[in-house]
């Protein structure tokens, strides 16, 4: 599932970077998540002239029924997997529980992938797991054995430093990162100043009658992921930024209510539920 967060990083790193533009060639592909939102490219988003990315709910979708194709768990049956092979010039795979689960391929994947590549297909790798970078989870496919170039893997962490970078977010200002590794590495690839991230994963608050906590107040944007360290201390930090610095944006990598960690069970997935409930 996208969130609108990532939905928008996406649009805006294809307008910004031409060359993932023309990579991204569809001719039209429409994304249908759980929460009823629509994530619709069309031809004009693709040509680099007056780009569109459209994000509707599923109600203002049904007024464009003629635009946007649909995508839900009521489809037909699959009858001519060929047809629908030749149909299509790009496939987008989710990572985490498509791919694979915890560290380990699912059956049939490498075939498949072989298969669409013989056929002169394009593939894409998304995944709203934050945990790692692109160059990360480029060593993490070479790992499972499957050889897969950085350009085809677009990661939320990455999306939430090319979505500061289209909106001109000022590099004097910092970030401050409730997440992992990955944002980190991202942050740090497109120039901006990060605090955070596991380094406070041992910090704790001792409460008591007179504490205040202190936060830096060039802190710009917070940063939520899906965050293995999560602690009180960061919930408190990332709260005073949002409240107390002007302007101080929260960016969300993803609000997945489950992930998978390992291919034994499904694991807690985002932090960002617990923020929305603070910041109310």
């Amino acid at each position: 599932m996208l969130s609108k967060s990532v939905a928008s990083a996406v649009s805006t790193t294809l307008l910004s970077h031409p060359r993932s533009a023309a990579y991204f060639g569809l001719k039209r592909v429409s994304f249908a998540s759980s929460n009823d939102l629509v994530f619709t490219w069309k031809n004009s988003f693709f040509n680099n002239n007056n780009n569109k990315f459209s994000l509707k709910t599923r109600k203002s979708s049904r007024m464009e029924s003629n635009l946007v194709t649909k995508v839900s768990a009521s489809a037909q049956p699959l009858k001519n997997a060929d047809e629908l092979i030749d149909s299509v010039e790009t496939f987008i795979f989710d990572c985490d529980g498509v791919i694979w689960k915890g560290d380990k391929l699912i059956d049939g994947v490498p075939e498949t992938l072989d298969m669409l590549r013989a056929k002169g297909k394009r593939l894409v790798f998304v995944t709203n797991n934050s945990t790692k970078s692109r160059k990360q989870y480029g060593k993490k496919f070479e790992t499972l054995g499957l050889s897969v170039n950085e350009e085809e893997i677009f990661a939320s962490s990455f999306a939430a430093a090319a979505y500061l970078k289209s909106i001109d977010f000022p590099k004097d200002k910092k970030v401050y990162v409730i997440g992992e590794d990955g944002i980190l590495k991202e942050l740090e690839l497109a120039g901006y100043q990060y605090l955070g991230g596991p380094a406070d994963g041992e910090k704790k608050i001792e409460l008591k009658p007179g504490f205040l906590m202190e936060h830096d107040k060039d802190v710009g944007a917070v940063v939520v992921g899906f965050d293995r360290y999560f602690n009180y201390y960061k919930i408190q930090y990332g709260t005073l930024c949002v409240r107390e610095n002007p302007g101080c944006l929260f960016i969300a990598t993803n609000r997945d209510a489950v992930t998978h960690l390992t291919d034994a069970q499904e694991w807690a997935g985002s932090t960002l539920s617990w923020f929305h409930c603070l910041l109310l």
